[in-house]
């Protein structure tokens, strides 16, 4: 599996269905589990971004899939960040 962090800000249809957020947090985490991903650990958070998932995903199609089926319901806008474990990170350094 792949590893992703996905960034999202509640648009202004999401921030005035508010109330529904954590009904929705656990669409998309049935929603990952249906496209063969895993939504691990979400968090609310202060400042530029609304929310922060962890994500793990067979490929980057099978993400894309997921961040674009969520753009569709009209609720948030996603960015999407790859992430590299450290072990990976240090594989990639050494390889230089």
């Amino acid at each position: 599996m792949q590893h992703y962090i996905l960034l999202a800000n509640w648009t202004e249809q999401g921030i005035k269905n508010i109330k529904d957020s954590p009904a929705r947090v656990e669409a998309a985490r049935q929603l990952a589990k249906s496209m063969g991903c895993v939504m691990g650990d979400f968090y609310m958070t202060a400042g530029a971004t609304d929310m922060v998932w962890m994500f793990e995903a067979p490929d980057d199609d099978a993400v894309a899939k997921f961040t674009l089926t969520l753009a569709m319901k009209g609720n948030v806008r996603t960015t999407t960040l790859k992430a590299f474990k450290e072990a990976d990170f240090a594989r990639i350094i050494h390889g230089l």
